[in-house]
């Protein structure tokens, strides 16, 4: 049982090249009946040049007499050089009927050709060609193990990865074929993902913020990792793939936001690595910044390091948006004041917060949002009224200010004066002091 030495140095020097046939994955199929004959040619072109690289990769390996350790060195280099083709037919045509791949990176053993060709289908898009670094062969009857230490060159990447393998040969229809292959990571450095330094991974933000740049949801939803997790920092909601993340996105973009890390803890493990501390958003839509706590977990996926968990929180301390002092709260009240006199019911109704309240002089009708604030002002401005504050009293809270007393107003359209008693509570919302509440009353004694 002997391999001939002259046949595998011939193989090998054929190249990748020689390997590489043009047909579809797995068995070979017969052409459709409607095909022209053009299409007949290409199909019968390719499915030949699919056996002869089979073929080719397989000839090598024919049982001789005997076989040397020489030679079942020689089978992994026959192995090595249909990872070369790219095809993961070729490579799962070096595997027995009954083959048992154990392989580096899946957990699932693969048992027959389909399950080792899908391994190698995703395997072969990194380029990987490998090279014997430590192994020892036996021989006995009908058999040949080869076991010891490899390493691969990505040729997509450039890494290179060092791995344990066993490979055991049998001989198959008169060819020495792959009947088992273990790989396993090197145990002691585990080395699937980059090594990384602590300001590589406070780098990998940039990534995420210049993402944010974009506009685009879809381009930052891209930066977390297939099984990714996202608890945002304005919703209740865990996100955990990528249309629900790419959702969150779409709503915090529109205050184009970008970022900047104030105060950074990294640390680093095995194929993972942490950056967590405090951050600043800068939102270009209002000019507001607001700062936050972040988590983020990256992980190495597919090439390069992903979002595994991130956890963006507010700061759990109250802090006022905008200091302020009592004589500013006073002139808040010259900010509605003026909006009056522009007699622009909308301009006026802008100076209330979103979910503001007003409680009118002259109406009964509570209003509780812009419609019906706007609404009263309509028939309160025609009497092109001008207030001034007779008595104040304010109280600043965190986050919000009061302004309580007594106004009186100048009726423009009659020249009529009248008092009343108010109540302004405002809030810091959207970059500056809005009305939360305002609540106006006459002058109980004149009516009693």
């Amino acid at each position: 049982m002997k391999i001939s030495s002259a046949a595998i140095i011939l193989s090998l020097a054929y190249g990748a090249s020689a390997f590489a046939p043009s047909v579809n994955p797995s068995r070979i199929g017969t052409p459709s009946t409607s095909a022209s004959s053009t299409e007949l040619d290409l199909f019968f072109v390719n499915t030949l040049k699919h056996k002869r690289a089979v073929s080719k990769v397989n000839k090598p390996a024919r049982v001789k007499d005997t076989i040397s350790e020489q030679e079942v060195r020689g089978l992994f280099e026959l192995w090595n050089s249909a990872l070369a083709t790219g095809d993961s037919r070729v490579v799962a045509s070096r595997y027995s009927k009954n083959p048992v791949l154990l392989p580096t990176v899946k957990d699932d053993p693969r048992t027959d050709y389909d399950s080792v060709k899908d391994y190698f289908d995703t395997f072969l898009l990194k380029k990987p060609q490998g090279k014997i670094l430590d192994g020892k062969v036996h021989i006995g009857d009908g058999w040949a193990t080869d076991m010891g230490i490899y390493e691969f060159t990505m040729g997509a990447t450039g890494d290179k990865v060092k791995a344990r393998y066993t490979y055991n040969y049998v001989q198959e229809d008169g060819v020495w074929k792959i009947q088992h292959h273990h790989s396993s990571v090197m145990p002691e450095t585990v080395d699937m993902g980059k090594p990384i330094t602590p300001d590589e991974v406070r780098g990998l933000f940039h990534l995420w913020n210049d993402a944010l740049a974009t506009l685009d949801p879809t381009k930052v939803a891209a930066r977390y990792a297939k099984k990714g997790v996202l608890l945002p920092t304005v919703s209740d909601q865990a996100r955990t793939d990528f249309a629900s993340i790419r959702s969150y996105f779409v709503n915090f973009l529109q205050l184009k936001p970008q970022g900047k890390i104030l105060e950074s803890h990294v640390t680093i493990g095995n194929n993972w690595c942490q950056d967590a501390g405090i951050y600043e958003f800068t939102m270009g839509a209002t000019g507001k910044k607001v700062k936050g706590r972040y988590s983020f977990v990256y992980v190495f996926e597919d090439g390069e390091w992903k979002i595994s968990h991130h956890h963006s929180s507010v700061m759990p301390e109250p802090t006022m948006p905008q200091a302020i002092t009592k004589e500013e709260v006073r002139n808040l009240f010259q900010l509605w004041n003026s909006a009056l006199a522009t007699e622009d019911a909308d301009v006026v109704a802008s100076r209330y917060s979103k979910n503001a309240v007003l409680l009118p002089t002259v109406s009964d009708v509570p209003r509780t949002s812009y419609d019906l604030i706007q609404d009263y002002f309509v028939g309160f401005l025609k009497k092109k009224p001008q207030g001034e504050i007779l008595e104040s009293n304010v109280t600043i809270g965190h986050n919000w200010c009061q302004d309580a007393g007594i106004y009186e107003f100048t009726m423009g359209a009659t020249g009529d004066k009248v008092k009343g008693r108010y109540s302004f509570v405002y809030v810091y919302e959207d970059g500056q002091w809005k009305i939360a509440h305002h609540h106006s009353s006459v002058m109980p004694e004149s009516i009693l």
